[in-house]
């Protein structure tokens, strides 16, 4: 799996973001067809869409004369199971917290 500060970094940018995000939403999309919901040019969404493939988020194929972009599942699992371990920690760190206030405020 490609290196995660370089995949949040990518995702970092509020425009790549929302492109993730109607991926996941909408499925395959030619680059066209997201250059539709924003307001810039071809090559800035062509630039945008290069650097999320870098990043591993995207694969792209060719047809015709459109380019498909579309989610990479394997990547998007790796970003999961990284949050879920993560929340995991948390969860229970905040159990551990719940537990030692109640603990104080039965003290008093």
């Amino acid at each position: 799996m490609q290196d995660l500060t370089t995949m949040f970094a990518a995702l970092g940018d509020p425009t790549r973001f929302s492109i993730v995000e109607r991926l996941l939403a909408e499925g395959e999309l030619s680059a066209g067809e997201l250059q539709s919901g924003f307001d810039m040019s071809a090559p800035a969404i062509s630039r945008h869409l290069n650097v999320l493939r870098n990043a591993g988020l995207l694969d792209r194929r060719a047809e015709k004369q459109q380019r498909i972009y579309s989610i990479r599942s394997d990547t998007m699992q790796g970003i999961s199971d990284w949050v879920e371990r993560h929340r995991a920690f948390w969860d229970g760190s905040l159990a551990r917290l719940e537990h030692a206030l109640m603990a104080e405020r039965d003290r008093k």
